[in-house]
């Protein structure tokens, strides 16, 4: 196997953990190679380099971020090549992929790796003119992107309370906005305004918001969480309902599960995937059906 290890994860936290998790999978008989990152991206282009070299078994060492980077890394080779697998030692700040299976986490993501405990998963894929961005986890727009947007700018360093701030940032400005967008080749495009739109793979995101509760990464569909345009008061009110996933209960928020998104959007927007933020184009959304294996 080969762990790509992101030392910067978690505030710096993976750099004290790293080697001791490390050596408990050496101990427990894997033969590990690894390659450590220096500055974003190298994740995505160690990746991309092993799968080249004959590389199929992968350990995120990080967090949702170093995650997201070896996914990119191993797409699209692996659509057409044989298909890879991926663990996960979970010492960053997010680990939402790994709560979808487990409480505890860590110990989880261990005993899979030892185990060779394998499932299959979806991988979304995301289409914009500068070509195509893959997620296991979760990509959104509108408020979501936004407060993922404001903390990385500005707060990040500040952990939770950075987060924090971020939210009440974008509560301040908020912005309910239009993202047209057709659903399954529906002959109509959505053009409502809204607070945000998620299109999931994973119940978690940002580690433990309950962001999509009926969704399943291996069923072959995308859950596609939309809310309506709410009003600060609701919406603070009802932020902590986006830790329970009872937010999809509101009168202005629905879900479905669907396997196309084509947007009709009239420039790039911000975009949250998988905690990492960018400013896309976008022009369609499908799933890969089980083009992934993660141990889990």
């Amino acid at each position: 196997m080969l762990a790509i290890v992101n030392p910067a994860a978690g505030g710096g936290r993976a750099r004290k953990q790293a080697p001791a998790a490390l050596d408990k999978l050496r101990a427990a008989g894997i033969a590990i190679g690894v390659r450590e990152t220096q500055k974003r991206g190298d994740a995505t282009q160690f990746a991309r380099e092993a799968y080249a070299e004959g590389w199929r078994n992968f350990i995120a060492v990080g967090g949702d971020g170093t995650a997201f980077e070896i996914v990119n890394g191993l797409f699209p080779a692996a659509i057409e090549g044989e298909r890879p697998a991926l663990g996960f030692l979970p010492v960053g700040r997010g680990n939402s992929l790994v709560r979808e299976f487990s409480e505890n986490v860590a110990e989880h993501a261990v005993r899979s790796i030892v185990e060779n405990h394998r499932r299959r998963c979806d991988v979304v894929r995301l289409i914009h003119p500068d070509g195509a961005t893959y997620s296991i986890n979760i990509v959104s727009i509108g408020f979501t992107a936004d407060v993922a947007t404001v903390t990385n700018r500005h707060f990040k360093h500040l952990g939770m309370f950075g987060y924090l701030l971020g939210v009440l940032t974008c509560v301040a400005r908020l912005h309910r906005r239009a993202f047209p967008l057709r659903v399954d080749g529906e002959p109509e495009a959505d053009r409502r305004r809204c607070l945000f739109l998620t299109f999931n793979n994973s119940k978690f995101t940002g580690g433990n918001m309950l962001i999509a509760p009926q969704a399943s990464t291996d069923d072959g569909l995308i859950e596609y969480v939309r809310w309506g345009p709410i009003g600060r008061i609701g919406l603070v009110r009802n932020l902590p309902t986006l830790f329970d996933g009872t937010h999809i209960n509101h009168p202005l928020a629905s879900r479905r599960a669907v396997r196309r998104i084509e947007f009709e959007l009239d420039g790039p927007v911000d975009l949250m995937v998988d905690g990492e933020v960018f400013t896309r184009h976008c022009t369609a959304l499908e799933v890969l059906p089980g083009a992934l294996d993660v141990m889990a």
